[in-house]
């Protein structure tokens, strides 16, 4: 299948060039980004939704959006040309060797990694792979509502959560806790049922890879999860701290909490 470039520039890259991926942090705005959603087992029906709401993202923060499930945009040259790489719930075998050495160079040199959800549930016999998301799907309880303890409240992808965020979602164990990673937030083990991991049962985490980033997020399974405001603010938070940027944070507008309207009062009825 054809990549399938979408639809918009919004800040064009200047004179035709490819994006520098090895350039310091932060020293370039969010211009372009690849999202890669190739399926070889469970397909989630959420991956419709998840690329919509990365359109409307790209869209509102002005930086292009390209989608593809073809395995063979993966050379190093082509990747160079977008600063963050998102893996939306794509599962088992996704690359071949040549593919993965293009994947393994971008990301050394500079680039950045976004896995979301069942990211963690694909290339088993990859140990470079294995390194990037940090942790493997084992299995999970079903979908359900857990406590998120948010521990690093000055990320861009967690700085305005709540410490404790309440979501529902398919809660996956994983084969270990990542030794090597920032633990930025942890579910709450005793707030829902089926972790194998309890007491210690990642969340959300993140490390660099040489020159490159990764950060890896447990929720995107359900459907309902890419319209959440939170969980938008979230992944957008994500993008630019792969792509090199550590300070940004929503705009006040977006982190207000919606005003409720008044509750007309109720008028007491007199007694017969």
């Amino acid at each position: 299948m054809a990549m399938i470039p979408l639809l918009f520039w919004c800040l064009p890259i200047l004179n035709g060039t490819s994006i520098d991926v090895s350039q310091p942090a932060g020293s370039a705005p969010l211009q372009s980004i690849l999202v890669f959603s190739k399926t070889g087992g469970f397909r989630h029906s959420s991956i419709e939704p998840g690329k919509a709401a990365f359109i409307s993202l790209g869209k509102k923060h002005r930086f292009k959006v390209s989608t593809t499930e073809d395995a063979g945009q993966f050379t190093e040259a082509n990747l160079r040309q977008y600063q963050v790489v998102v893996f939306l719930n794509s599962t088992q075998n996704l690359l071949d060797p040549n593919q993965q050495k293009g994947f393994e160079g971008y990301l050394r040199s500079g680039g950045g990694y976004l896995g979301i959800h069942a990211a963690s549930d694909a290339e088993y016999d990859w140990p470079f792979y294995e390194h990037v998301v940090g942790a493997y799907f084992v299995d999970h309880p079903p979908t359900q509502k857990a406590k998120i303890n948010v521990v690093d409240r000055s990320h861009p992808a967690t700085s305005f959560l709540p410490e404790v965020w309440d979501r529902t979602d398919e809660w996956f164990n994983y084969h270990r806790v990542p030794p090597h990673v920032k633990v930025l937030a942890w579910l709450d083990t005793d707030s829902y049922e089926g972790s194998k991991m309890p007491g210690k049962h990642p969340a959300i985490w993140c490390h660099q890879v040489d020159l490159g980033r990764a950060i890896y997020t447990a929720g995107g399974h359900t459907d309902a999860s890419f319209s959440e405001p939170l969980f938008l603010q979230h992944l957008t938070g994500a993008l630019y701290w792969a792509a090199g940027h550590d300070d940004w944070k929503p705009s006040q507008s977006e982190t207000k909490p919606e005003k409720k309207s008044p509750t007309p009062e109720k008028k007491e009825k007199s007694g017969a």
